[in-house]
């Protein structure tokens, strides 16, 4: 993204929209369908940092992408920002093949890369226990952007309620809450049991499906 915070993404070419789905294969669809800036947008928020270009002069010491970007957004600015062109190409997805064929496809994406972030997680740990993979859930790790509540921590079952969410609002509020829980809700499941296929979560209530609150339940069945 650049200063033009509004401008489409152009990187989706015409030809790559109008093949049909059933012909993509998975390396199609991780490095053609979605390119880089839309993969970015689902790591973490420190890893995500908004770009802006600047003009080099010699008396700077560091590289312009290395300056403190200038524009002063409020967390519910950013993550429009974020997340906007995603849900643009989401959209677009869905004029071509259909809702239905758009929320599959976001859901496999989803699937696919937050098991490879669970895998990426447990590599090299001797400690794959279940609090050793929900210690991530500690409040001070979410600050501004969650409002959640431990309800049980103990060796067998950990459960969040999460009643606050700025991805649940960042997707409603631009009336893409399905789009929001296949891109983003949906790969819970699957980064746990990345993680630890002996972990389990348990969830019937979301925020982004519309729900008063999250209830994530991670089960160990070790």
């Amino acid at each position: 993204m650049n200063d033009s915070l509004d401008m489409e993404w152009n990187i989706l070419s015409r030809r790559i929209v109008m093949k049909s789905i059933t012909n993509l294969t998975r390396r199609d669809l991780l490095t053609k369908a979605f390119p880089a800036c839309a993969i970015a947008c689902f790591t973490s928020p420190k890893a995500s940092p908004l770009i802006l270009g600047h003009e080099k002069s010699p008396q700077q010491e560091k590289h312009m992408f290395d300056l403190e970007y200038p524009r002063k957004l409020t967390y519910k600015q950013y993550f429009a920002v974020r997340f906007g062109g995603y849900i643009r190409l989401a959209r677009s997805l869905e004029k071509e093949f259909g809702k239905e064929k758009t929320i599959e496809l976001l859901k496999k994406f989803t699937t696919e890369r937050l098991l490879q972030t669970g895998r990426a997680e447990a590599k090299g740990k001797t400690d794959l226990s279940l609090k050793a993979y929900t210690r991530q859930f500690n409040p001070s790790n979410f600050k501004n952007l969650l409002t959640l509540e431990i309800v049980e921590d103990t060796e067998k079952a950990y459960e969040l309620k999460v009643t606050e969410c700025i991805w649940a609002t960042t997707f409603h509020d631009a009336n893409a809450g399905d789009i929001g829980y296949a891109a983003v809700c949906y790969g819970d499941y699957a980064w746990a049991e990345g993680f630890n296929p002996k972990i389990k979560l348990v969830r019937d209530k979301t925020l982004m499906q519309g729900n008063e609150y999250c209830n994530h339940r991670y089960i160990w069945t070790g």
